[in-house]
């Protein structure tokens, strides 16, 4: 069995700091990324000091490129179970059923954004179509803005959009979800509401129109949408890791989960999903879990020259 000092499953900003981090501090990490990234249709990052508006898939080469320098193994396969065997070591299971062991286990796979199911919105997912006004609000000022809500209440995002514009609508999909108060509270900022079924979005090379089920159109130059989003994995969750909920793991301001050895960090394990505090995240984790690394040593040390003086006497 070999056994390494961290595995770490997940190849996003946290995932990619966390093994920066105890690279350097010379342990054994190996890195599971199954490339399957949040950001990935997005047409740049955001709120990263000397990263603005880079492509995520050029920022993900360089973080591979300084990886390398410190021996991290990154592997291109998915994690489909882990647990703790009677050692208390960790053991992750891929999907070819190989087996890999490690003294602590690091859960960065990040959020899956649940896009509304409605015709257009793949397609201009990243480039007409956000969820984050912090990300892409900049991109769109003064544009004609809708706010899509209909398992969801967005209200609250289409307030927080007219920071941006003063071109906002609310869009409900066929339901009457939004309440007298804070109906009154949109219509003060001049936020109109539409409650008429979609049928699809269209345009270009960018988002143009909104098409309603009854032949009408709205014009339309982005869309933020409210629907919620999913854990990558359940790995945390079958641990049996406290959860929010907001469906997201709990953790303590160093990332330990209530899973001893096993530590949480990036969208995963947070309400602000963006890549600079999920990479902060990931630096958190690998300090923390250096750190208790290098007590476990101390502590192991300790015992064996007590051992050794009662033996002396």
């Amino acid at each position: 069995m070999e056994l390494v000092d961290v595995i770490i499953i997940g190849g996003g900003p946290a995932g990619l700091n966390a093994a920066v981090v105890l690279g350097r501090c010379r342990r054994s990490v190996l890195l599971f990324d199954t490339e399957s990234y949040r950001n990935k249709s997005s047409h740049g990052m955001h709120n990263y000091l000397t990263r603005d508006h880079v492509d995520p898939v050029e920022f993900i080469k360089i973080c591979h490129e300084e990886l390398k320098k410190y021996g991290v193994q990154r592997i291109t396969k998915r994690i489909v179970n882990a647990r703790k065997n009677d050692e208390g070591y960790f053991v992750a299971v891929d999907s070819e059923g190989n087996n890999y062991y490690s003294k602590k286990l690091l859960v960065a796979t990040g959020l899956m954004d649940n896009l509304p199911k409605i015709p257009g919105f793949e397609k201009y997912y990243g480039k007409s179509i956000f969820h984050c006004p912090y990300c892409d609000g900049w991109e769109v000022r003064d544009k004609r803005i809708g706010v899509y809500a209909r398992n969801k209440n967005g209200w609250e995002l289409a307030l927080a959009l007219k920071g941006w514009t003063d071109k906002v609508v609310l869009y409900t999909d066929g339901k009457q979800t939004v309440k007298p108060s804070q109906m009154e509270q949109l219509m003060a900022n001049d936020i109109t509401v539409v409650t008429m079924p979609i049928e699809r979005v269209e345009g270009n090379e960018h988002l143009e129109t909104i098409v309603f089920k009854n032949g009408t159109t709205a014009p339309v130059d982005a869309i933020f949408f409210v629907n919620g989003f999913t854990q990558q994995c359940n790995l945390a969750e079958a641990f049996g890791c406290e959860m929010t909920n907001k469906g997201v793991v709990k953790a303590n301001k160093m990332q330990q989960t209530n899973i001893e050895g096993l530590y949480v960090a990036g969208d995963a394990a947070r309400d602000m999903h963006f890549v600079v505090v999920a990479a902060a995240e990931g630096a958190k984790a690998g300090v923390s879990i250096n750190k208790e690394l290098q007590h476990q040593v101390t502590m192991a040390n300790v015992e064996k020259v007590a051992e050794t003086a009662v033996v002396g006497i």
